[in-house]
């Protein structure tokens, strides 16, 4: 019984999230602050789920710092992605191997 009442709250949840901005904004929103704000929600959302990923994935925290390190280096540098995935995961590589 508890699953149905689990999913009857997920279905309105995500009906919710979809329905009301589009029943409650109905003019453009103008607000330069609202639409900077707006604009960032994807990248944060991803960005908080993606992080604590990162670290916990391997088998020791440092050889997840050190990837996340790397890969923020590499990226910056101007790699592409599989370049930086390349590095990142030759890095984990040999601190799990080597050192932890």
């Amino acid at each position: 019984m508890n699953v149905y009442l689990y999913i009857l709250v997920m279905a309105g949840v995500s009906y919710a999230i979809r329905a009301i901005p589009m029943t409650v904004f109905r003019k453009p929103i103008k607000s330069r602050f609202i639409q900077s704000f707006l604009f960032y929600v994807p990248y944060v959302t991803l960005a908080v789920m993606t992080f604590p990923a990162i670290l916990h994935a391997t088998q020791s925290q440092l050889s997840g710092a050190a990837a996340l390190a790397v890969g923020l280096v590499a990226a910056w540098l101007g790699a592409d992605l599989f370049k930086t995935a390349v590095a990142c995961c030759a890095v984990v590589f040999i601190l799990e191997f080597f050192v932890v």
